[in-house]
């Protein structure tokens, strides 16, 4: 530790507000937006998954409102916590979350001296991995919950450089998380293009209107255009059973990520850093059909009836032999002389009719599956071969893209995870770190 930095306890630089237990039958389609553990993602908070409450009555409970830069750190859990779990997560409020009420189960901390204490800096500092292993050791539990006090958080001992280079170390970081956002923002922008012009040109048939229309049995379609089969434009396989055993917990040299339904998006799309489980290369020999490669579509079989976000949609896989496909998740390879590409079969896989009409074809129960026949037999439209075509020369573009921003956010991330401990350390100083950002940004 550099000499001129102080030792304080976290409880000396912050004052902090525990969220409210608001009523689920004060929930409405609009009004105050009501922040739940649940709706936080890695570091931030998904603002589309809130509920709301009534703005008038949302007036008398100001004190729990939280703003644009605020740290709320997640009190409850499952239990055993570990370095995946959900107590002690640790995000910073986005701008979109400014104003929003805090429910239970998690507390916003606020700097009690900006002049003093950088609150980006106390956030890098519990987003580290020494402040999340002290919160796993610091956490109680009873049956399946943990949970962690207030006291715990406070007593968290660590040591602080002064303002100046406080905000220094925050900016290099924070450098690193904007340029992460951009390319997320370009990815949804480009995302949302792909799939207006899916809706635009496959649902509304929007180009097509001037020429002749049939009958079939997913309503009238432009001449020439056909139902088939799932599995007629592309080639189905079960994720591969493996045993629990085999698996690991931590990372090592020569091993697969394995994918599980966890790295499938509330309503399709890849999480990169869902579900952490690790095999070894040398435990799947004769495994190759399931080590995913790009344009892989990954879907999910198995969800919960009371809570179905991700049935039947898919993720797109954006790099090549690093994952090894689970049970439960459904791998699609584009197969098909139909001139249809992975973006198609993406964005049908994720359109609201395709999955209504898949979803109908589930079993019912607590847990709700989809079985391979169910998949495979799909009905589907498939277009003419021009028309694929020219779609796939329109999206194959935005979805490279996607793909390259990808995998620049995962050096980026990478970059950032390395520099913050020894940044707030004090181990590399912040004109080396400088240098280094220079030559990534």
């Amino acid at each position: 530790m550099p000499e001129n930095w102080k030792t304080y306890n976290l409880g000396n630089l912050i004052e902090h507000q525990k969220g409210f237990a608001f009523k689920s039958k004060w929930y409405q389609n609009s009004g105050a937006i009501i922040v739940r553990v649940s709706d936080t993602t890695d570091n931030s908070i998904d603002i589309s998954t809130c509920n709301k409450i009534d703005i008038d009555l949302a007036s008398s409970y100001e004190r729990f409102k939280i703003q644009f830069n605020d740290i709320v750190i997640a009190t409850v859990g499952s239990w055993p916590p570990n370095y995946a779990s959900v107590v002690g997560k640790v995000i910073k409020v986005p701008q979109e979350a400014d104003g929003s009420l805090l429910n239970q189960n998690a507390v916003r901390l606020r700097t009690k001296n900006p002049e003093k204490f950088d609150q980006k800096f106390i956030y890098y500092l519990m987003k580290s991995k020494t402040f999340l292993k002290y919160i796993v050791h610091s956490a109680q539990g009873s049956a399946n919950q943990a949970s962690i006090k207030l006291t715990d958080i406070f007593n968290f001992s660590f040591s602080l450089p002064n303002i100046s280079e406080q905000k220094s170390i925050a900016s290099i970081l924070s450098a690193l998380d904007d340029k992460i956002e951009l390319n997320l923002q370009m990815n949804k922008t480009l995302e949302e293009m792909a799939m207006a012009l899916y809706k635009h040109w496959f649902v509304d048939f929007g180009p097509f209107q001037d020429g002749e229309f049939v009958d079939s049995e997913l309503g009238e379609i432009p001449k020439g255009w056909e139902v088939k089969q799932l599995e007629d434009i592309i080639k189905f396989s079960n994720g591969y059973a493996f045993k629990s055993k085999q698996l690991l917990k931590e990372e090592e040299p020569d091993t697969f990520h394995i994918f599980k339904m966890g790295h499938i998006q509330k309503g399709g799309g890849l999480k990169a850093d869902g579900t952490k489980s690790w095999i070894k290369k040398r435990d799947c020999k004769g495994l190759d059909k399931f080590i995913l490669r790009t344009g892989d579509i990954l879907m999910s079989m198995t969800d919960m009836k009371d809570n179905m976000t991700i049935l039947g949609h898919t993720a797109l896989m954006n790099e090549n032999n690093k994952f090894i496909v689970n049970q439960r998740v459904g791998l699609l390879r584009v197969a098909n002389n139909c001139g249809i590409d992975y973006p198609y079969v993406f964005l049908l896989t994720n359109s609201s009719d395709f999955i209504q009409r898949l979803r109908s074809q589930a079993n019912s129960g607590v847990q709700v599956n989809l079985s391979t026949n169910a998949i495979k037999s799909a009905k589907v439209v498939v277009p003419n071969k021009e028309v694929n075509v020219k779609f796939n020369n329109i999206t194959l573009p935005y979805y490279e893209s996607i793909n390259q921003n990808a995998l620049e956010n995962q050096t980026l991330t990478k970059l950032r995870d390395t520099l913050l401990p020894k940044l707030i350390s004090g181990e590399v100083r912040v004109k080396d770190a400088e240098k280094t950002l220079s030559e990534v940004l």
